[in-house]
């Protein structure tokens, strides 16, 4: 499969991750337990991902795997990553708003870059710097509202502490996608094994955020396991597919191709949010919106397409051979 494909369908199931999550509640409430959704979107990619191990071993028994303790316990790190950025998710959320918020969180796209740069030792040039900086500018500029309302007069009003937050949790969540795509491609083990050493931990991790959060609410509403599908619906039960599905596309990016991909398919999942906002939930669109998505597609363009699409260069024109010209020496002797 083409790694297009892949990124073209992860920007789809993204694009309706927030469309589906809306539309799962009942009158602007959730009637189950959000941490929940996490939670099952792991152990659904921990049983496909086993299922597709066990038929790639089936079909082919030299199934590349290493099972040494020391490379499996790699895995635990990404988890531990995530548990540390959801955290500083929230302690941001205490001193900035939401608007301001979004727009901090465009710095992992820059973040991104830098790390993939300095970790993975991947040369960009120029002109894919330049494309993601406006990419990030593009996904700024179209969440940016009208600066005759409030939320632009906060856009720098908040305490220092809330931008040093939103700088730390995007390069925790850069951090998460280069590590992550580090371990993918360290060895040439089946994806579908490392999925499964990946979303093993996954799985322990948001098994044990729940038991938390019952610790911290003194069991009122009883154990997690009790009350796991308590008032889920058809369009639930859509949200913990899409979010499955869409964490299964990730590692295949980062197994196939790289980072800068995945950052590209999410912010244009964004965009694309936007517009489906339009029709479904009567979003108004603005002048910012359309720059940002203006902006989005000339980044896009920079960055992947072949450097004879961005240069007009004059075509080459193979000079005519001089004419060879006889020269007649005149040797003079001497008197």
């Amino acid at each position: 499969m083409q790694w297009y494909l892949v990124a073209l369908l992860l920007t789809f199931l993204t694009s309706s991750q927030g469309i589906l999550t809306t539309l799962s509640q009942s009158n602007g409430k959730y009637l189950y337990d959000y941490a929940t959704v996490p939670f099952l979107a792991e152990v659904f990619k921990l049983v496909l991902s086993s299922l597709l191990f066990w038929r790639e071993c089936q079909i082919s028994p030299s199934t590349r795997m290493t099972t040494e303790w020391k490379s499996v316990r790699l895995y635990v790190v990404p988890s531990i990553i995530y548990l540390i950025h959801n955290n500083v998710q929230f302690a941001t959320l205490t001193y900035l708003d939401t608007s301001t918020y979004q727009i901090m969180g465009n710095l992992k796209i820059v973040t991104t870059g830098i790390l993939f740069r300095l970790f993975l030792r991947r040369r960009l040039s120029n002109l894919q710097w330049m494309a993601i900086i406006l990419l990030a500018v593009g996904t700024t500029t179209s969440q940016v509202k009208g600066c005759g309302e409030a939320s632009c007069d906060s856009l720098f009003s908040a305490p220092i502490q809330g931008y040093m937050l939103g700088a730390v949790s995007a390069c925790l969540s850069a951090l998460a996608g280069v590590y992550t795509e580090f371990l993918m491609k360290k060895n040439n083990d089946s994806l579908y094994w490392q999925n499964v050493q990946l979303y093993t931990f996954g799985s322990i991790f948001n098994m044990a955020r729940l038991v938390l959060d019952d610790y911290r609410g003194g069991y009122e509403n009883g154990s997690w396991w009790q009350r796991l599908f308590n008032g889920y619906s058809i369009t639930t039960w859509m949200v913990v597919l899409n979010l499955g599905s869409t964490g299964l596309l990730v590692s295949w990016l980062m197994k196939y191709a790289d980072n800068i991909v995945k950052v590209y398919a999410t912010s244009m999942a964004m965009l694309l949010t936007m517009v489906w906002s339009v029709y479904l939930f009567s979003f108004k669109p603005t002048l910012q919106l359309f720059l940002g998505i203006i902006i989005c597609m000339m980044s896009l363009h920079m960055y992947f397409a072949p450097p004879n699409m961005l240069l007009d260069l004059p075509p080459q024109v193979r000079a005519a051979p001089e004419s060879l010209k006889e020269v007649t020496f005149e040797r003079r002797a001497d008197s």
